[in-house]
């Protein structure tokens, strides 16, 4: 969290810089939808393969549903640890 001081000089340099570069502001605004609309759809997929694990445990198997929810696992731990150095 900055300071009121902080936060003042913070906005004051983010001014000059979209003053200075509006181009570099617009790259930056087209990464931050482009890993939004990325992640969404990450998530998606995850729910959609965390909801036929059932499904594949039935037909294929218990053997194969354990590897499928080892590997969603590892997926998850995966993308837990990206996300968390991005922020």
């Amino acid at each position: 969290m900055l300071s009121k001081e902080d936060q003042r000089r913070f906005d004051e340099i983010t001014r000059q810089l979209k003053a200075s570069d509006p181009g570099f502001f617009h790259r930056l605004d087209q990464r931050t939808r482009a890993r939004i609309r990325r992640s969404r759809c990450l998530m998606l997929l995850a729910v959609v393969l965390w909801a036929s694990l059932p499904a594949v445990t039935v037909l294929a198997g218990r053997p194969v549903g354990a590897v499928f929810a080892v590997t969603l696992l590892a997926g998850a731990a995966v993308t837990w640890r990206y996300r968390r150095r991005l922020l």
